[in-house]
C-alpha cells in the first residue's frame, strides 16, 4: 500500500519514470489529447475530480520546476490562476498560447484528464530533482 496520498497506479507510475524536465499535464475535461500521449482518464462527473484536487495530489509526488500555462487561464480565469499559483509557490511560470499548450502535449509524458469544466484550467508541469 503507497504510503504518499496518490493513490492512482497510472499518474503514480508515469511520476516514477519520469527524469528532469520531463512533462506531464493535468487538464479539464474538454482539453484535446493527441493519439500519441498517454491519455489518464480520471474524469467521473462535472467537476469531479476537479483540476486543483488533482494537481495539490500530484504535487505531492512530483518534483517540478516550472510550468507551462496558457495565458487565457490567467486573462479569463484569474481565480484559478491565482489558487495555481498558491499551489505551486516559487516555481517558475511560463506563458504560453493556448494553441501552444496543446502543441506542447505531445512531448508530454502523460496528460490527466479531470472532470474539471472550468475555461483553461490545464498546466504542464515540468519536472525538477529532489537534490
Amino acid at each position: 500500500m503507497r504510503k504518499t496520498t496518490l493513490l492512482n497506479s497510472n499518474i503514480g507510475s508515469v511520476i516514477s519514470k519520469m527524469g528532469h524536465t520531463d512533462m506531464l499535464a493535468i487538464g479539464d475535461c474538454g482539453l484535446p489529447i493527441p493519439n500519441e500521449t498517454e491519455r489518464i482518464d480520471i474524469a467521473l462527473m462535472k467537476g469531479v475530480p476537479t483540476f486543483i484536487d488533482t494537481l495539490r495530489v500530484t504535487l505531492k509526488e512530483l518534483q517540478i520546476e516550472e510550468v507551462l500555462i496558457a495565458t487565457e487561464t490567467r486573462d479569463i480565469s484569474p481565480k484559478l490562476y491565482e489558487e495555481i499559483k498558491e499551489i505551486i509557490g516559487q516555481v517558475k511560470i511560463t506563458f504560453i498560447s493556448h494553441e501552444e499548450l496543446k502543441k506542447n502535449l505531445k512531448q508530454c509524458k502523460a496528460v490527466v484528464r479531470t472532470g474539471e469544466q472550468t475555461p483553461y484550467a490545464n498546466i504542464i508541469l515540468k519536472a525538477g530533482v529532489v537534490f
